[in-house]
Order: C-alpha cells, then sequence, then structure tokens
C-alpha cells in the first residue's frame, strides 16, 4: 500500500535510534544513551528523517523535521511495512509541513530550507583583556544570516527564536543548523526584527565572531578559510 500526504502535511519515515549513536574522525563508533545524560529533548529526539511522499518534496528525500515531531500523535499505525524494513525501529509518521526545516535530495549536498526559514550563526564579543582562556561573550538575541536574500547580514531578532537542529550528519557525527522564520513581505510570525549593518561591519572586521557557542566561535574570514 503507497502512503499519499495529504495536503500540507508530509509523510515521512525515521529510525529512532539513529541518533543514539556518534563516530569520531578515526571511524570508530560508539553508541551512546542520549536521554540518560541530557534532558534537552533536541539533543535527544531524532530529526533526521526520510520523505515517503510530500508535494513539493521528492521522495526519499533527506528532511530535518521537530524533535518533538515523532510523537504517537503523528505516528501512522498499523502499517505494513516493506519486508526489507524489518526493523522496528523504523516508523511512519504524517507530520504538518510547518514542523519540517530544511530537505536535500542527495547525501552530502547543501540543505534547501523550508516554509520561510533561514539559517543562521550566533554572534559573540570577544574578550580581549589580559587574562587568557576566557570566552568571548553571546550577543543575545542578535544572529549572522547564512542563507536567503539576507545572507552575510547581521540582524536583531525576537526572543529566542535562534532554534538549533541538532542532528546526524553523513558520517555519524552530529551536526548542527540555527534556523528562524523569516518573511521579506511581513508576516506576524517574522522572527527578524531589524537588519543591523554596523554589526555586519564588526563582523566582517572580525572584531565580533560567529558560531554555535561559545568554544567554536571564530572570526569569520576564519569560518570562511574552513
Amino acid at each position: 500500500m503507497k502512503l499519499k500526504a495529504p495536503s500540507n502535511r508530509v509523510i515521512i519515515k525515521v529510525d529512532l535510534e539513529s541518533k543514539n549513536s556518534h563516530t569520531f574522525k578515526d571511524g570508530t563508533k560508539i553508541k551512546l544513551e542520549r536521554v540518560y545524560d541530557n534532558f534537552n529533548m533536541r539533543y535527544v529526539k531524532p530529526v533526521n528523517a526520510e520523505v515517503v511522499d510530500a508535494k513539493d518534496i521528492p521522495s526519499g528525500s533527506e528532511i530535518l523535521i521537530h524533535h518533538n515531531a515523532t510523537h504517537d500523535t503523528y505516528k501512522i499505525f498499523n502499517y505494513q511495512r516493506p519486508t526489507t524494513e524489518a526493523s522496528s525501529d523504523i516508523q511512519y509518521f504524517s507530520i504538518p509541513i510547518e514542523e519540517c526545516f530544511m530537505w536535500r535530495e542527495e547525501k552530502g549536498s547543501s540543505w534547501n530550507a523550508l516554509n520561510n526559514f533561514v539559517t543562521a550563526l550566533r554572534i559573540f564579543k570577544p574578550y580581549k583583556g589580559i587574562l587568557d582562556g576566557i570566552e568571548p561573550e553571546i550577543m543575545n538575541n542578535k544572529l549572522y544570516i547564512t542563507s536567503g536574500e539576507l545572507k552575510g547580514r547581521a540582524v536583531n531578532t525576537v526572543i529566542s527564536s535562534d532554534y538549533e537542529i541538532i542532528y546526524q550528519n553523513d558520517d555519524g557525527t552530529e551536526g548542527r543548523i540555527i534556523r528562524l522564520r523569516y518573511y521579506p513581505d511581513g508576516n506576524d510570525r517574522n522572527e527578524i526584527i531589524a537588519i543591523n549593518d554596523n554589526m555586519t561591519e564588526l563582523v566582517e572586521n572580525g572584531d565580533l565572531w560567529v558560531g554555535y557557542s561559545k568554544s567554536d566561535a571564530k572570526q569569520l574570514k576564519e569560518l570562511e578559510c574552513q
């Protein structure tokens, strides 16, 4: 039986155990019990999925979903899975399109944003005193946009708009993408409230750093060289 997605929904299949492992640079793979070492559900719940059917996303594409999207509310029960999928860890869900953030047709290719989402990095103010080992300070509600028409510009945002997707990379390592909502034509849900050109200049000059956390924040030119 072929599953068909209704309007404004995406049918996906998810390996619920896909996030409970990690691969080191030397190829060593270990099992993680995320639920026991961290109660942040963005870190714990799987977000990598495969598209079974959707209106504007090709079947078989990889998609990144909200960490709560694999709740039983959206689960498709009593579906006879293909015999090639014997594992009970693979489950099927029909989720609202709003719960889908990024997709790509092939592994290793770039992610495409969905639903007026853009990607970003956090902005940090480095310590410039005489002491060593002082971490930079995060600039709250300020982001450096990395996709869309505002790519390369710093912006002011509403409070707590930098939702961080924690997913599994192709090589088994942990990947992170910060996404926020942006509607060029205006919308009450727009999370970008101002373009901050002064801060953009400081980022470009290296006076402010960008990254995901205090430990990986760098000057923009260092990131562009990686």
